[in-house]
C-alpha cells in the first residue's frame, strides 16, 4: 500500500440527545449535548496528525459544531449532500417503535416513507463519492451515521445495503483509501473512538 494515495477520513458528528436515546435523527437540526461537545473537543488532538487538503461538512449544527471543535471550522465547506437520512414519517422514533408498527422494517432495505429510498440517499452518496474521488490529496469528511455508512458502502462499490454491516459510534474516526492503486478502494481504519473526556475539564 503506498502512503501517497489520497485517503478520505470520515468523522461521525458528538453526541446529541436523540443519538443517546437511539432516535432516528435525520434532518432534525439538533445540538450536541455536553458530552458530545466534550467528544468533539477531544477529536482535535486524534486529527493532529492528519494532513487535509480539504474538510467538507454537513450542514447540519451537529457536524458542523463537531467540526468546529475539532479545529477544522474555518477551513470548511458545507455541502447539502452530506445531510443525514431523510427518515420521513420515523424521524425521531426508536428502532424499536418502528418495528412494532412495522416488524419486518429494515432501513437499509426499506428506507423510510415519507423520506429518502434506499435508491435516493444511494444517489446522493454518489455524487458525494464522486466529488471526493476527484481529490488527489487527504480530505476530512463530518456528517451523521448512516449517510457514512452509505458512503463507506458506495466508496467500496457495494450497494447502499451494505451500509447496514458498518457501525459507527459518535465521535468516531473511520479512514477510507486505496490499496495499491485508485482502482482497489478500502477502508484503512473503522470506529475509532476514544474515551470520553469529562465535560467542563
Amino acid at each position: 500500500m503506498s502512503d501517497t494515495l489520497p485517503t478520505v477520513t470520515i468523522v461521525r458528528h458528538g453526541q446529541t440527545a436523540w443519538s443517546l436515546a437511539g432516535r432516528h435523527t435525520g434532518f432534525t437540526d439538533l445540538p450536541l449535548t455536553a458530552q458530545g461537545e466534550a467528544d468533539a473537543r477531544g477529536l482535535a488532538a486524534r486529527l493532529a496528525g492528519g494532513r487535509f487538503d480539504a474538510v467538507i461538512t454537513s450542514p447540519l449544527q451537529r457536524a458542523h459544531r463537531t467540526c468546529d471543535l475539532a479545529g477544522f471550522g474555518a477551513r470548511a465547506s458545507s455541502d447539502d449532500d452530506l445531510k443525514e437520512w431523510n427518515y420521513g414519517d420515523y424521524e425521531g422514533k426508536r428502532t424499536a417503535e418502528i418495528q412494532a408498527q412495522n416488524p419486518d422494517w429494515h432501513l437499509f432495505r426499506d428506507g423510510c416513507p415519507g423520506g429518502e429510498s434506499l435508491a435516493a440517499i444511494s444517489a446522493r452518496v454518489d455524487r458525494v463519492c464522486a466529488r471526493l474521488r476527484t481529490h488527489t490529496g487527504s480530505v476530512l469528511v463530518f456528517s451523521s451515521s448512516h449517510l457514512l455508512r452509505v458512503l463507506t458502502a458506495r466508496w467500496l462499490g457495494l450497494p447502499a445495503a451494505g451500509g447496514a454491516y458498518f457501525v459507527l459510534d459518535t465521535a468516531s474516526i473511520s479512514v477510507l483509501g486505496y490499496e495499491h492503486t485508485l482502482a482497489f478502494p478500502v477502508i484503512r481504519s473503522w470506529n475509532q473512538t476514544a474515551p470520553h473526556p469529562t465535560p467542563g475539564a
